[in-house]
């Protein structure tokens, strides 16, 4: 996801605005555990937010594809990419990664790039203020969407206020039992402005040729979705226990829908369930079921890996709090977040869209 999203496609009229229709389609749900009451601010400066990702395979050393590993600071992947081929010399297409990373951030990831035949460019040499190339090794394959195990997390929460006490709790149940697996705000668009878009857009009450946009939209109504069936279960007080007829992980978590065409996976109790909760929007979902997405199910636990967190006190008596941790692909740092304190950016983000789920790439 890049800062912002133009069409490229002349549209018969300017898309209308509905974003007034906001309060049809909020985005915030229910935390899971006790408000601690705190907040901090995140995203100070780029090294507050460090991501190294996890890569599904390392280079071999020969192949078609140049495969580099890359550091950025204060940029968006795809325009690292478009950076990189015209370095190269090549299109836009032929160069490859697995996910797109937070912008305001300090972030490392493999790129490939296609380059066969030729004098190889040596992408060390390569100067810029915003990335740098550290590692260029050669391989068989390009780097694909999805290919990736998941990110490792640095966060620096600055100014902390409220109970370390309550906040330690919290962070201490959520290394033993996991968090909902709700999809972060970034999910959604500045202010959730892509849900009353998509829905929008579902009812045929706007036209979307743009299919960058088309695709956000279509992923911001079913993550929203997603969302209300967890929110259910939350309130329910059942979201880690499986229900009768609910489809499981295959380390035997609980799940929620992922609409598209299809029967539901779900049956009996599970399927009742979650009827009911999406009853209301009944017409959205056929909508989606004819958009060319399938029936799929996502976990409702993410249990993350590796987790600490450290309290340090600054020169001006403020607290700051350092929580590292890793997640599968496609799970989101700041639904973990809202389980333990408020966070607040500096106002820089009012005005862009994230660059990525803050999980730190897009599924």
């Amino acid at each position: 996801m890049t800062d912002s999203i133009d069409s490229t496609a002349a549209a018969p009229a300017a898309e209308p605005d509905v974003t007034t229709a906001n309060h049809h389609w909020p985005i915030g749900w229910p935390a899971s555990l006790p408000d601690t009451a705190a907040h901090g601010i995140l995203k100070q400066v780029p090294e507050d937010f460090i991501v190294d990702e996890l890569p599904l395979a390392l280079p071999q050393g020969e192949g078609e594809h140049i495969w580099l590993w890359v550091e950025k600071r204060g940029a968006n992947t795809a325009w690292v990419a478009s950076e990189l081929a015209r370095y190269a010399g090549v299109r836009d297409m032929d160069v490859g990664f697995a996910g797109l990373k937070d912008r305001y951030a300090i972030t490392r990831q493999w790129f490939s790039v296609y380059f066969p035949k030729g004098e190889t460019p040596d992408f060390l040499a390569l100067q810029h203020d915003e990335f740098r190339v550290m590692q260029q090794q050669r391989h068989s394959k390009k780097i694909r969407r999805g290919d990736l195990l998941g990110n490792r997390f640095e966060l620096l929460l600055r100014e902390v206020e409220g109970s370390q006490a309550a906040i330690d709790a919290n962070l201490t149940a959520i290394r033993d039992r996991g968090y909902p697996n709700y999809f972060g705000a970034q999910r959604f668009g500045h202010g959730g402005a892509n849900v009353p878009q998509g829905v929008a857009m579902l009812r045929r009450e706007i036209r979307v040729r743009n299919a960058n946009k088309k695709g956000l939209y279509l992923s911001a109504v079913r993550s929203w979705m997603f969302n209300q069936v967890v929110a259910a279960r939350i309130v329910a007080g059942d979201w880690t226990t499986p229900m009768l007829g609910e489809p499981l992980t295959p380390a035997g978590e609980t799940t929620a829908p992922m609409w598209g065409r299809g029967r539901s996976l779900a049956t009996e109790e599970a399927l009742a369930f979650e009827a009911k909760v999406l009853a209301p929007y009944s017409d959205v979902l056929d909508a989606l079921e004819h958009s060319g997405l399938s029936q799929e199910r996502r976990a409702l636990v993410v249990k993350p890996e590796r987790m600490s967190w450290q309290w340090q006190q600054c020169d001006d008596e403020t607290l700051q709090l350092r929580v590292c941790f890793s997640l599968g692909a496609g799970y989101y740092a700041t639904s973990l977040l809202q389980e333990v304190l408020t966070v607040r950016e500096p106002d820089r983000m009012a005005a862009a869209v994230i660059d990525t789920t803050a999980a730190g790439e897009i599924p």
